[in-house]
């Protein structure tokens, strides 16, 4: 089982920055895929990027491509997504999410399909003011 906590949500102007971490708990981190999403209010929770098992492929949504970097240190057991050029669009609470995939497929990479993800942290809250 592993147990996912996110970090480093906060308020900051348009075009700040901010770096979001994800601690996971559980001996088997590096055999999972990792995935950010987001859910703002009155919205439905949508995919932002993910990471697979290595760190060596990623995935962003059109809306952050560009701007926003999600990257792994499978030796500290944390995920991170670094997020510059905020929008106030971005305002949302951001969740992370583990994806046992790999652990069925060696080739396995990664998902947007938020069903697939079977572990979900509580959620960290992004606010980015105009």
């Amino acid at each position: 089982h592993v147990r996912l906590a996110e970090s480093g949500g906060g308020l900051v102007q348009a075009g700040g920055s901010l770096t979001l971490s994800c601690a996971a708990s559980g001996r088997i981190f590096s055999s999972y895929a990792m995935g950010w999403f987001r859910q703002a209010p009155g919205k439905q929770r949508e995919f932002v990027a993910a990471i697979n098992w290595s760190g060596r492929r990623t995935d962003y949504a059109d809306s952050v491509k560009g701007r926003l970097n999600i990257y792994r240190d499978n030796t500290k057991n944390m995920v991170y997504l670094q997020m510059n050029s905020l929008k106030p669009e971005d305002t949302a609470i951001y969740y992370c999410a583990a994806d046992g995939g790999p652990l069925l497929d060696s080739n396995y990479d990664y998902t947007r399909n938020s069903t697939l993800y079977d572990h979900w942290g509580q959620g960290t809250q992004v606010t980015v003011s105009s």
